[in-house]
C-alpha cells in the first residue's frame, strides 16, 4: 500500500454514513417541524374564519327573527289605516241619524261595535285626547279657542280620533285645544 493512500477504516465508513444520515434526518425533521407550523397557522386561520362564519349565521338568525317578529306585530298597520277610515264614516253615519231606534241604526252600531272589538284584539286602540294636555306625538291640533276655566294646551274636542297600535302611532288626534 502507497504511503498517500488513506485506509479507510471501517468505523470511519460508519461514522460518514451516521453523519449523512443524521444531516439528512435533521433536514426531514427540520422540513416537519415547518410543515407542522404551516399547519398549526392554516388551522388558527380555518378556525377564526368558521368562528367568523358562525358569529355572522347567528347574527343574521336573530336580526332575521327580529324583523319576523317585528312584521308579525304590525302585520295590519296598512290595513288599519284604511279601516279607519270606514269606523270614520260609521261614527259620522251613527252621529247623524235621526231615529236612534230604527233596526238600521241598531245594524250599524252592531257593526261599528264589532269592527271598534276586531282592531282592539288585533292592538288597535283610540288615543284618549279630551282633558288631556296636547302631546305632539299623539295629537295635532289645527284649532284654538278661549275656555273659561280651562288651562291652555288641554285639549278641549276632538274633531277627529287618533289610534296607536301597540307601541306605533297610525293616525294622530285632530284636536281643539284652550288656548
Amino acid at each position: 500500500m502507497e504511503d498517500n493512500e488513506k485506509v479507510v477504516q471501517p468505523e470511519e465508513v460508519h461514522e460518514e454514513h451516521l453523519d449523512k444520515h443524521e444531516k439528512k434526518e435533521h433536514k426531514e425533521h427540520k422540513k416537519l417541524k415547518d410543515q407542522i407550523v404551516e399547519l398549526e397557522i392554516e388551522n388558527a386561520k380555518l378556525k377564526n374564519e368558521y368562528f367568523k362564519a358562525y358569529a355572522d349565521a347567528e347574527n343574521f338568525k336573530k336580526r332575521n327573527q327580529s324583523d319576523m317578529e317585528v312584521a308579525k306585530k304590525y302585520r295590519i298597520q296598512s290595513f288599519a289605516k284604511e279601516i279607519l277610515q270606514v269606523l270614520d264614516n260609521l261614527e259620522r253615519t251613527l252621529k247623524n241619524i235621526e231615529d236612534k231606534d230604527s233596526s238600521l241604526t241598531k245594524g250599524i252600531q252592531m257593526t261599528y261595535d264589532q269592527l271598534v272589538a276586531a282592531l282592539k284584539n288585533e292592538g288597535v286602540e283610540e288615543i284618549l285626547a279630551i282633558d288631556q294636555p296636547l302631546d305632539p306625538n299623539l295629537h295635532h291640533a289645527i284649532l284654538t279657542e278661549q275656555k273659561e276655566g280651562v288651562e291652555p294646551g288641554i285639549i278641549i274636542e276632538v274633531l277627529q280620533k287618533g289610534y296607536v297600535l301597540k307601541d306605533r302611532l297610525l293616525r294622530a288626534s285632530l284636536v281643539k285645544i284652550s288656548e
